[in-house]
């Protein structure tokens, strides 16, 4: 399990393992990772775990997040970098991965240096490129969503692919998980949640059931499991 040590002036202060999919960190009490100073906005920064990655998202604070020195708002997390949030420091650790193992999808599906695919454009060259590494065979039955709404209503994307990312860059982006259990919806930037079947979904990833509904970015789609 990938960690984090936070620190300050060389000194250690606490050892936090990455036990949710999003991890906040800022100044006010209900972050999961709460540090208390004036340096620190009440939302600074949030950190999203997916399967053994995990990337880091500065939430438009006052002061600015860095990584290895670097100011950053969107960073792929590598083992042994440092994030930096005014005399905080907080070294990440990855989850270690014996010899002959990786991960199971490419990290350029999420973490590429363009911009992630808008949900009016999916299936087009964008979207391929996304989903360029074939899930693990399971006994999941295929499923697919359907666009309702917008330019590209009726159309469909099967989600054959282990992360399946949609959205729109700097307004909201989730991504669909398939696991061995299901299909799992899980938020990833923006300052709103999708909404299921009309409901706001939370920090944790959400199961996706047949036909759910799911709004995202101005656009509905439809969850389904395929016969």
């Amino acid at each position: 399990m990938a960690k984090l040590i936070l620190s300050m002036d060389g000194l250690v202060l606490k050892e936090i393992p990455l036990l949710k999919e999003r991890m906040s960190i800022g100044r006010k009490a209900h972050n999961d990772i709460q540090i208390d100073n004036m340096a620190i906005s009440g939302e600074h920064a949030a950190v999203v775990t997916i399967l053994s990655d995990s990337f880091l998202e500065d939430l438009n604070s006052t002061n600015g997040t860095l990584v290895n020195g670097q100011s950053v708002k969107k960073h792929f997390l590598k083992d042994g970098d440092v994030i930096e949030l005014g005399k905080y420091k907080m070294k990440y650790l990855a989850v270690s991965v014996a010899p002959g193992e990786s991960s199971d999808y490419d990290k350029s599906m999420m973490f590429q240096s363009g911009p992630l695919p808008d949900v009016a454009r999916l299936g087009g060259p964008m979207a391929a490129a996304v989903e360029s590494v074939p899930a693990p065979a399971s006994v999941l039955p295929a499923a697919a969503i359907q666009l309702l709404t917008g330019s590209n209503a009726g159309r469909e994307l099967q989600l054959t692919k282990t992360l399946t990312t949609l959205g729109k860059p700097g307004v909201q982006v989730a991504v669909i998980a398939r696991r061995p259990h299901g299909y799992f919806l899980t938020h990833v930037e923006g300052n709103r949640f999708p909404l299921v079947n009309g409901r706001a979904l939370d920090a944790q990833a959400h199961c996706l059931q047949d036909h759910d509904v799911i709004e995202l970015a101005g656009v509905k789609m439809e969850f389904f499991l395929k016969s």
